[in-house]
């Protein structure tokens, strides 16, 4: 089974996912905004619809693709503390930087 990094590890379906994150597109839109060939995108799309990233709705002869946020939301409590580890840090570096100011060089 494909874990939801190792679809999104892939730079093309991050594109689509950020293609997206505006509302649902039908795949021909998406075929136009990336430069790749309509299979190739398919390909990418039946992928993040198999990992549960995105769901397809079918009108008539298109296939309408948006984003299913909740497995990106796991990734989000995932990276949580990775997160609190980087602001401490850069808090850190913004009061080195305050003290930088008010040392006359």
């Amino acid at each position: 089974m494909v874990t939801t990094f190792e679809v999104l590890a892939e730079s093309r379906r991050r594109e689509i996912l950020d293609l997206l994150r505006d509302g649902e597109r039908a795949v021909g839109e998406l075929v136009e905004q990336l430069p790749l060939s309509q299979p190739t995108v398919s390909k990418h799309l039946k992928v993040l619809r198999e990992a549960g990233l995105v769901e397809v709705r079918q009108d008539a002869q298109r296939r309408w693709y948006r984003l299913r946020p909740e497995p990106l939301a796991e990734i989000d409590s995932w990276l949580r503390p990775y997160r609190r580890m980087w602001s401490q840090r850069l808090d850190a570096l913004q009061r080195h930087l305050e003290t930088m100011d008010e040392d006359p060089v």
